[in-house]
């Protein structure tokens, strides 16, 4: 790690509050009422409830949703044994993803106790808080006894990732990838670098979908674990196997699959010559793999590479898994996660690889949706299917098992009813940033001297999202770059535009902006002028000029002054009559749209037909389904002012236009939230659930709503978007922090991509 990204991530856990987690109420406490019923005296029919039936905890208690996340931070990430305390950011972010990606609570439990029978007596007396357990970085072999322990104890699931969680993305990863490669997991010759506790869970997990025990040949750092082998640890004896070999080159001759949990460099590419055709190689050492996939894709071409990292295809991610396994077994008030609901999610995981895409998820994917085959043999973590997936199939195993307290008796209602958390993760950029990634995009900056301009273009540049241009003077930014602490290497991985040292480009743009601007009212001096010292058309032109492929402005002084330097510049799209702009808020509900909040102050129906095309149309990219509410003071026909009747035709129009939208209006805003409230006022809407994209009559209301959410909902805000235009070019409001301009820039390198691929 650098000094940049140390500081960083300092600064992240620290700013604007201490930590990762808060915990929020679930219920109202705003009357003496009800605090008599949360607590004194209403609270005590809960407990005798209780009392009465233990598991009417779940009914009555957040038991049935809530997951401890627990170690005592003896083998913490790469970082070994730094104790209970040092291991609590890791743990608080596991249970910030298991509410991301799931939708369950989380209490991160830190224990300073190494002795694993103390561990086991504290764990297990936890039970009644929790509907289940995830040990985490506790190290080998105490791991395995204290696992074992627990689910012997407790009537709770208790499930240890870091050895249960590779191994069920790693057995989808092998069914898939010999299935491509035309060979069977019966017959695979099977070699491990490694044999600690996600290894040895791997490898039962592989004999239990079919491998044969003597195919598995397991290495270490003391080489190949045969029988008789001095000082072996006798959790490795079961798979120690009669062999003369003894290192492992010696054992990778003919071998189908190469399974590395071990350190980076270990599999040498002269040995690749060894594998049998097409081979397998899982080199999962983070964040060096064992081999790298380039050097397996010139040496063996033939082969399937998997590794840990996100920068390659084929990550092998718990992520793609436990949240899923956790939200199947608590649905069924499951008693324990067993091998055969980890199966379950193993060939969940492979089937979801294999699915056909839909058009839904092909915009998650960039427009191009997954195709299963060597570099998709697993899908991605960003993928939102997963939990529709694997959840139900985890809960049907446990069912069929005998191990479900509240078995579910229709499931298709339940694959509804997860469809919830698809996106209620609050990762709305997440297929955003996959298809800006690594694309090449110039990302023209017009404000490139300021501070959070540069810090975005770092973050840009790690995230392999584009190539800033940064406007501005060379010596400003390179003295701010150097004060700032930043990175990044002028010529490398980002360049200046500064016209006082490229006078040909400057001269070049210039009479193409004379050009533009001749009409407008601006006369060739006034346009040598604006040029040099208006960085929002200085970034428009070099867009306008494809010198960039996208150009993000503002940030500084009046939004509305920016959007008019910017506006003549960049051509509308054929055929759209007006630009709009669409901002995004990232909500604990959801993500919700809103438009037009910045740029047309009273539109006509007609326009806003037009904006709410084209909003549903941004919307989809981001892999999103579009639930549009066109909202207003009047609700259905109720009242026939101006207004409302307007937003009425709009409405007749849309749905001339594109039937399969599902739109609906004019309407209450809390009808286009919550369905039971539009039912009640008709019973043919078009809409169900809650509608995702609001459309406002005009930009009074569409500013105020968008404002009074954002800072109400404690909601993080995304954009604003301008649609409507031929190129991608964005203006930044004056609030905007770093990490806004990052989202900014990426949803801008995503139409460029979109568009370089139309």
């Amino acid at each position: 790690m650098d000094e940049s990204l140390r500081k960083a991530a300092l600064e992240y856990h620290r700013y604007p509050r201490p930590g990762k987690l808060t915990v929020a109420s679930t219920k109202r406490m705003e009357t003496p009422r009800d605090l008599s019923l949360a607590y004194s005296p209403g609270v005590a029919a809960a407990c005798l409830a209780i009392q009465d039936d233990p598991d009417a905890s779940y009914a009555y208690t957040t038991r049935g949703n809530l997951v401890a996340v627990i170690t005592n931070g003896t083998a913490v990430l790469g970082l070994g044994n730094t104790g209970a305390l040092a291991a609590k950011p890791v743990m608080e972010g596991k249970a910030v993803l298991f509410k991301k990606f799931a939708g369950i609570d989380s209490f991160d439990i830190e224990v300073s106790e190494d002795d694993p029978d103390r561990f086991i007596d504290i764990v297990s007396s936890l039970e009644p808080t929790f509907g289940g357990i995830n040990l985490e970085d506790i190290k080998a072999p105490d791991c395995f006894r204290i696992e074992r322990a627990l689910r012997a104890r407790m009537q709770i699931p208790v499930f240890h990732d870091d050895q249960h969680g590779t191994a069920i993305v790693v057995g989808a990863a092998v069914i898939n990838a010999l299935r491509i490669q035309g060979k069977v997991i019966e017959n695979a010759r099977i070699v491990t670098s490694g044999a600690g506790a996600a290894a040895l869970s791997c490898v039962k997990i592989l004999i239990a979908l079919g491998a044969s025990p003597d195919n598995v040949m397991m290495t270490d750092i003391g080489g190949v674990i045969y029988q008789g082998r001095p000082g072996l640890d006798p959790t490795l004896e079961c798979v120690a196997r009669q062999t003369k070999a003894r290192h492992l080159a010696d054992v990778i001759n003919g071998a189908d699959v190469f399974l590395g949990l071990s350190v980076g460099g270990v599999l040498k590419p002269e040995w690749l010559e060894k594998f049998a055709p097409n081979p397998l190689i899982l080199a999962l050492a983070n964040p060096e793999p064992e081999i790298r996939p380039e050097d397996v894709a010139k040496l063996r071409p033939d082969a399937i590479t998997c590794t840990g990292r996100g920068d390659y295809p084929n990550q092998v991610n718990n992520v793609l898994c436990f949240p899923f396994i956790f939200r199947g077994a608590l649905d069924v008030g499951a008693v324990e996660i067993s091998e055969g609901m980890e199966l379950a999610a193993v060939r969940a995981i492979a089937e979801l690889a294999r699915a056909e895409a839909s058009d839904k998820v092909a915009a998650a994917y960039g427009g191009r949706g997954p195709v299963f085959g060597p570099d998709y043999v697993i899908p991605k973590p960003f993928d939102s299917r997963l939990i529709l997936y694997v959840a139900p199939a985890v809960a049907k195993a446990a069912m069929d098992e005998g191990l479900a307290r509240r078995p579910i008796a229709d499931f298709e209602a339940y694959r509804r009813d997860l469809e919830r958390f698809v996106f209620r993760s609050g990762l709305l950029l997440r297929p955003v940033l996959e298809v800006a990634r690594s694309s090449n995009v110039r990302i023209a900056y017009g404000e490139g001297e300021d501070e959070r301009t540069l810090r975005a273009a770092q973050t840009v540049i790690d995230d392999h999202l584009g190539l800033p241009l940064l406007v501005g003077n060379t010596e400003a930014i390179v003295s701010r770059i150097a004060s700032l602490g930043l990175r990044m290497k002028l010529g490398q991985d980002f360049q200046i535009i500064d016209f006082e040292k490229n006078d040909a480009l400057f001269w070049h743009l210039l009479h193409d902006y004379q050009r533009i601007i001749g009409r407008h009212g601006i006369p060739p001096d006034s346009a040598q002028r604006q040029l040099r010292r208006r960085p929002t058309v200085a970034a428009g032109m070099l867009l306008a000029a494809d010198e960039a492929d996208a150009a993000i402005c503002g940030g500084v002084g009046d939004w509305s002054r920016q959007f008019r330097y910017a506006l003549p510049i960049i051509p509308r799209r054929e055929g759209i009559g007006r630009v709009s702009a669409l901002a995004a808020l990232i909500l604990p509900s959801g993500s919700l749209f809103v438009c037009d909040t910045h740029v047309n102050d009273d539109p006509d129906a007609e326009q806003i037909a037009e904006m709410t095309l084209l909003a549903a149309a941004m919307v989809s990219r981001f892999g999103i389904t579009p639930k549009v509410a066109l909202l207003s003071h009047s609700n259905f026909g109720a009242s026939n002012l101006p207004s409302a009747r307007k937003m009425r035709r709009a409405l007749a129009r849309i749905r001339a236009e594109d039937p399969a939208l599902e739109v609906d209006g004019e309407m209450h805003a809390d009808a286009a939230l919550f369905e039971p409230i539009r039912s009640r006022a008709v019973c043919d809407s078009r809409l169900t659930g809650a509608a995702n994209l609001l459309i406002m009559p005009n930009i009074d209301s569409a500013n105020i709503a968008f404002n009074l959410l954002k800072t109400a909902g404690e909601a993080v805000f995304v954009g604003p978007f301008l649609l409507g235009l031929e190129k991608p070019l964005h203006i930044a409001v004056p609030s905007v922090t770093a990490r806004g301009l990052v989202n900014m820039s990426a949803v801008a390198a995503m139409e460029a991509v979109t568009r370089r691929r139309r």
